[in-house]
This record gives C-alpha cells, structure tokens and sequence, in this order.
C-alpha cells in the first residue's frame, strides 16, 4: 500500500470515514515524514505541536458522533504563516512580526477547523508575500523537493513544498500576483487561485487588498476542488467576499471536456517561455482537443502592460498596508532609539528586508503627489482594459490555457541579483489578479532536467467549476504524476 502521507487528501478522508483509518495514524505519518525531510527541505516555521495531541483526540470524536462528516474531516493540513492562526506564529516570514502569536483565526482557517481538519504548522513565504522564490524569507530559504538545488516558487513555496515531499496532503497559501500557482507548477503539484471574493481575506496579513486571495493548494485538482469548497463562502467580517452559491465537490470537477472551447493566447507563449515549457503544454492541449475540446488560439491584447500595472499597483497598497508596522503598537522595535522618528525610522529598517523595502519604497514613490497621474492613474486605467480584453475573450471560450510560469524553477541564488527578471518571470500569473480572475495550475510534464512544468487554466470570474471540470479532466488524461517524495527517503 502507498504510504499514507503520500495519499491524496480525499483517499485520506474517505479512509477515516469508513473506520479504515485513524486520525491519528494520518497525524502521525504526516508527522514522520517532516521529522525525515524537514532538516533538508525547510518548508515549516512553526509546528502545532501544544495543541495536537488535544486536537486529534477531539475530531476522532466528533467523527464518531458525527459532528465531523465532511470529505476531509480528520485530514493533516499546513497554511501559510501570512494567514492568522491562534496560538500559532503568524511571522510573514519577516523579522517585523517574528514573535508575532494571533488571538484569533483567520476565517478561512476556521472554517478548516469547522471541518474537522487538523493544522500541522505554518509554512515558510517570501518576507510578506513579495517574491516569487521562498529566498525573501528572514528565518529561512525552503528548497525544490525535485532538486534540493532550486527553488520551489513563492511567496507560497513553503507549502507547495510542503505538499510536494508528502509532509501535508494539504494547505493553504495566498495568491497576489500568482504566489499558489507558480510555486505549484515549480513543484509539482497543484494549486487554485479563486476568484477575488470568494475566500473571505480576514486574517490574511495584506500585501495588496485588491489583488490578495486566500486558495487551496493539494496533490490533485480533487484534493483542491474539496478545500476551496471548505473555505469559500460569504464572511460578514469581509465587505468584498461574495455570498454566490458554491457548486457541490462533485459538481466541480465533473464533466469532461468534450464540447468546451478553450482558447489558447499566443502572446503568454511568445519570447520568454521555454521551448520545453512551451511544448508541454501544447501536447497538453492536443491531448486536450482530442477528447473533444474545441481548441483555438488567438490573440490577448496589452500583455505588455501587465507586469508595469501589476507591480505600480501591488506596490502602491503595499506602502499603505505596510504603513502600520512603525514599532509602536506591534511588531519589531529597535531598541537603539532614542526619540520617535528615530524609532520609526531604524524599526523599518532593521525590521523589514531588501525587497519589501524595495516594493514600499517604489509604491510611496507612484503615491507621491507629482507622479501620482503619471503612473498610479494610469496603472488603473490599464488595469481596467486588461480586464476588457479578458471580458471580451470569454465571450467566446469557456477557459484560457496558458503557462503558469515561462520556465521551471530556477537554481537558488539565481532570482535575486536581478529583481527585474525576477518580476518579468510573473508575465504568466499576473493578470488573473488584476481581473480578478479565478485560476489553476496542474502539472502537466517533466523538462529535460527532471523539474515539473505547470499548465495553468483560467476562468471567467465565479467559473471555478469550468477551469476545475478541464484541469480534472486533463488529468485523468495525463494520469499519475511522478511524486518529488521517491528521493526524500
């Protein structure tokens, strides 16, 4: 029998509903799989160590008395350390907010806990959300389970990791500018950006407001499909989450794909993405009209606008969200200060990295009074007819097949001498959070160097079912993925 803790989500949940498995025995084997891996793979900041053994023997009761029915009751789950645990460290993964313990949960995290989930620890990020490596982190640099020499994505690389080498079956990561799918398609898993609202944001420590979503990340697009359905939903604490009914797990993913028109935009396969890249997820979508997708390319206007729109105006929320963490109510505070702006001043300065001070700096710059028209305004503007060209082209297909990254994931060290390449390699992702979008990243094929390639499926707006109907579909096609856990023995 496959090893426990490399069972998808759902076998798990099934097995302990049918009394073949325990909770604790899923506990347990997830635990010793981070004991094995986790000296090497850094992808945990915290552990829930204090109030595990509490919490197994809680929900193994509930399960038996039927408080706890649902699909992934009794299952091992990670989040990221940007999302609000109580009791647990919520760092960011920043010297700002290391000792940093939450009085309450964020609500998507409750809502696990509803469920009768069982969190295991918070997973390591880029240092508030920005980068696209795990390497931003303060504490910490989380390694690729498919090589220990590259990077497994970011910011939510901790938990693709985490995922990928069988330490969790599940987790929950935050996606900004493609922070779930990226480092899904870096390790071989696969991971859900849902669309803006539908996952309450209470909790999340912000990066950019109009840009954040709280997703699934899992083995299978099953195992995403059946926690999104766990955590999206209506939170009168959230003004912007939507209350729009949600379709059953097996609405979800069934289907098939035959008579879905699929479009597939030129320009998101152009210079810039590999020629590996580029060819498996063409054979994908081969494989795809075969089964009866009506396949097409055309062409999506203003992709050159969208890494200057994207980071104008994450980087403009940035500034203002990450204005609070000033060392007076909370956070870090240097203790070489003498009066209050020198408090203010070496707080920030000691407490935050070389890229969130990147990212402020360049979003109080755009803030400023003499360019704020020049490119803040003008960022909106091109937000807004991005979102046309988008509204336009799914008035013909039901989906959009594109890269979820232009390559596989690069060796460590490599992305932070140039942080200009490393925003360009976002080209892919981008879009889908300045629309607001809902999209998935499945993994589609290896490169000739052995690391997993990403195919990412885009939907219009509230369509989680259509791009999670292909994604299912496409694997079930594909069938088994090699697992990065065969080398973590």
């Amino acid at each position: 029998m496959e090893k426990l803790c490399y069972m998808s989500a759902l076998e798990l949940g099934q097995k302990i509903q049918v009394g073949e498995l325990q909770v604790r025995e899923a506990v347990d084997s997830c635990l010793r799989q981070i004991a094995a891996v986790e000296s090497s793979l850094h992808a945990f900041l915290a552990r829930n160590e204090e109030g595990l053994e509490e919490r197994i023997c809680e929900v193994e009761t509930g399960i038996r008395e039927g408080r706890y029915s649902g699909p992934l009751a009794g299952v091992p789950a990670a989040v990221k350390d940007n999302i609000c645990t109580r009791g647990l460290p919520t760092t960011c993964a920043s010297k700002m907010l290391e000792h940093f313990v939450p009085t309450f949960d964020a609500e998507a995290v409750r809502r696990m806990e509803a469920e009768g989930m069982i969190l295991l620890g918070k997973t390591n990020m880029d240092e508030f959300a920005m980068g696209s490596t795990t390497e931003t982190s303060y504490f910490q640099i989380t390694v690729n389970p498919w090589n220990r020499e590259h990077v497994p994505g970011g910011s939510s690389g901790g938990s693709c990791a985490a995922v990928a080498a069988g330490e969790v079956p599940v987790a929950l990561g935050s996606d900004t500018g493609g922070s779930i799918r990226q480092p899904a398609s870096y390790c071989g898993v696969c991971g859900l950006k849902p669309t803006y609202g539908r996952v309450s944001r209470y909790g999340l420590i912000a990066y950019a407001s109009s840009l954040d979503q709280i997703g699934p990340i899992g083995r299978t697009v099953a195992d995403c499909a059946a926690l999104f359905a766990v955590i999206s939903g209506r939170d009168e604490k959230d003004s912007t989450s939507s209350g729009r009914p949600l379709e059953t797990l097996k609405e979800l993913i069934s289907g098939g794909l035959k008579g879905m028109r699929i479009g597939v935009p030129k320009e998101l396969f152009g210079e810039g993405t590999d020629e590996e890249v580029r060819k498996a997820i063409l054979d994908a979508a081969r494989s795809m009209k075969e089964q009866g997708a009506q396949m097409e390319e055309f062409s999506l206007g203003l992709t050159d606008y969208l890494i200057p729109a994207y980071y104008i105006i994450a980087c403009a929320e940035a500034s203002s969200n990450l204005e609070r963490f000033d060392g007076v109510k909370y956070g870090y505070r240097s203790p070489e200060a003498t009066e209050l702006h020198e408090m203010y001043r070496k707080s920030r300065q000691e407490g935050f990295g070389a890229e969130v001070k990147r990212r402020i700096l360049l979003g109080s710059f755009v803030l400023s009074s003499g360019y704020y028209d020049a490119y803040y305004l003008k960022a909106l503007k091109a937000k807004a007819l991005i979102k046309e060209e988008f509204d336009r082209a799914f008035e013909k297909y039901d989906c959009i097949l594109a890269p979820a990254a232009p390559s596989t994931a690069p060796k460590l060290g490599t992305s932070l001498t140039s942080p200009l390449k490393m925003y360009l390699s976002d080209i892919d992702t981008v879009a889908v959070n300045l629309c607001g979008l809902p999209a998935v990243s499945v993994p589609c094929g290896l490169d000739s160097k052995g690391l997993p390639i990403g195919m990412q499926v885009i939907g219009n707006r509230f369509q989680e079912k259509k791009i999670l109907q292909a994604a299912a579909a496409y694997e079930a096609l594909r069938g088994g993925f090699t697992r990065a856990g065969l080398e973590w023995r």
